[in-house]
């Protein structure tokens, strides 16, 4: 079976999931078994969909700021956890390919086959909401057909990426491209780092 031919139908399953209570707050119920790479896949797509939602609510003009200013570190907090778990799936795929030795003629991609697995989890939340805005019956005709063919442009977005992202695997395996991961140095979140944070130490 192709990687993504258990990504797709993993996203679909967490989006569908979240949407049955459709509340930030909504505790997970992970299916899968701990530290699985089904397991890793789930939560990475939970992560995205509530980080979804609370983008949607900061952007609310009549937030409290206060309210806002949480919501702000709770994204913040969020993409931490994205990160980390990117980081974390594409350390199954070093161990999965650690015995391929790589040809002399091999060449390193763009980005690692996790962040591709990423915009893929991003996507299938896209295609989502993207159906959802077809759906509407509030909406005006020109609404519902500007709608339709960006999901069209989604669904083939999600297609063309989801071969991309089995042919990289198919050549990181067969020795004609090599992963090299950097970790995301993120510094904003690092109180070692970010001048705000530690200018307050002195």
């Amino acid at each position: 079976m192709l990687f993504t031919q258990l990504c797709n139908p993993i996203f679909t399953k967490v989006i569908t999931a979240y949407h049955h209570i459709d509340n930030v707050n909504t505790p997970i119920e992970n299916p899968y078994p701990l530290k699985s790479i089904e397991y890793y896949l789930y939560l990475k797509c939970w992560i995205d969909t509530v980080q979804w939602h609370l983008e949607d609510i900061i952007r609310n003009p009549q937030i409290d700021p206060k309210e806002a200013l949480e919501l702000k570190r709770r994204i913040d907090k969020s993409n931490q956890e994205r990160t980390d778990l990117v980081e974390l799936i594409d350390s199954f795929f070093l161990d999965k390919y650690k015995d391929v030795k790589p040809l002399p003629t091999a060449t390193i991609n763009t980005e690692s086959p996790a962040w591709a697995i990423d915009r893929l989890s991003i996507l299938a939340l896209k295609i989502y909401h993207m159906q959802k805005e077809v759906e509407r019956t509030d909406t005006s005709a020109e609404h519902q057909a500007q709608c339709k063919e960006k999901l069209h442009i989604l669904l083939e977005q999600q297609k063309d990426l989801s071969t991309a992202i089995d042919q990289l695997l198919a050549d990181i395996e067969a020795g004609r491209k090599y992963m090299k991961v950097y970790k995301q140095m993120k510094m904003y979140n690092d109180p070692a780092l970010n001048p705000v944070l530690y200018g307050q130490q002195k």
